[in-house]
């Protein structure tokens, strides 16, 4: 295959970021491409006091134990995927600043869901969030179950902006000879919906109607994608559920859950709503954000 972008990994030293390293290891090794470590490193967010003292840490230990760290993700990551090209930088500066400009250029960037506190942590709350809304490719969030097997599930809301996701999503079944399953959850506001005290049910609408229309907007959205990637077996399901709740349920299954940045419908807003937050705080495999301006130029060419 003809993909040679870097895989950008963050990492703090936590659990979970060495959790991340594993996992970008692979998406690295599926694109043929190499895989960069980088450890965003500040005195000023770093310099916190230890124990009962109240003395904080010199410099020069604060320097070797981001040294350290970043030689350990290589290692973890050379354990993984022995053969890989591994590189590994501490490099000055925050979290999000850091791996924002680390995107550029890149394939993607994979960062974990917990991390260390508010000093250095790559956490859910703010560094992926921050990257899915500026970061110069898609964002994958390591989290839930990690092994790569079962479909790619995709949430499909119909909007142009979605479509990026939905180009990037088929791209990856490709990629990982994985069944894609294209999920739209059309009734967030009508039908049966259980009520408790002081709330109203929701207006009445012609079922039958909307679950046209959404199979209509559903296979709108796969048909241009259908044509460029025909190996690809596509499985569309069409769920009368909340969209938070049948995605986190349907990643259940799922290698990799794919969403777009912003959309309409359930996903209005997902960087900053509820929906993205239940997604990334809930859902049970990796999670991948991909914006409107990150579509796919061109499909991976598998040898």
């Amino acid at each position: 295959m003809d993909v040679s972008a870097t895989v950008v990994v963050g990492v703090d030293g936590s659990p979970s970021s060495f959790d991340a390293v594993v996992v970008a290891a692979r998406e690295a090794v599926l694109r043929g491409s190499a895989l960069r470590i980088v450890h965003a490193f500040s005195r000023q967010l770093t310099k916190v006091p230890l124990g009962p003292s109240g003395v904080a840490q010199p410099e020069g230990v604060l320097d070797n134990e981001a040294q350290q760290t970043a030689e350990e993700a290589a290692a973890r990551a050379r354990l993984a995927q022995p053969g890989l090209e591994v590189t590994a930088a501490v490099v000055a500066g925050s979290p999000l600043s850091v791996l924002t400009d680390a995107s550029q250029g890149a394939a993607l960037v994979v960062v974990g869901t917990r991390g260390l506190g508010g000093v250095t942590g790559l956490l859910v709350g703010s560094v992926a969030v921050h990257l899915a809304a500026h970061a110069a490719c898609p964002l994958l969030v390591a989290r839930g179950r990690p092994a790569a097997s079962g479909p790619l599930l995709l949430g499909v809301d119909g909007s142009d902006v979605g479509d990026a996701a939905v180009g990037w999503a088929f791209a990856e079944a490709s990629l990982r000879g994985a069944e894609l399953v294209a999920l739209h959850a059309w009734n967030n506001w009508t039908g049966p919906v259980a009520v408790g005290p002081g709330v109203q049910m929701p207006p009445v609408y012609d079922l039958d109607t909307l679950r046209a229309e959404a199979e209509r907007t559903l296979e709108a959205a796969l048909a241009p994608w259908r044509e460029q990637y025909p190996e690809v077996r596509v499985v569309p399901q069409l769920i009368q559920e909340y969209t938070r709740q049948a995605l986190i349920e349907a990643s259940e299954e799922a290698q990799l859950l794919v969403v777009g940045a912003r959309g309409r419908g359930g996903f209005a807003g997902l960087l900053l709503g509820s929906v993205s937050q239940a997604i990334l705080h809930h859902a049970a495999c990796p999670v991948a954000v991909v914006r409107r301006e990150q579509e796919p130029e061109h499909r991976y060419e598998l040898e």
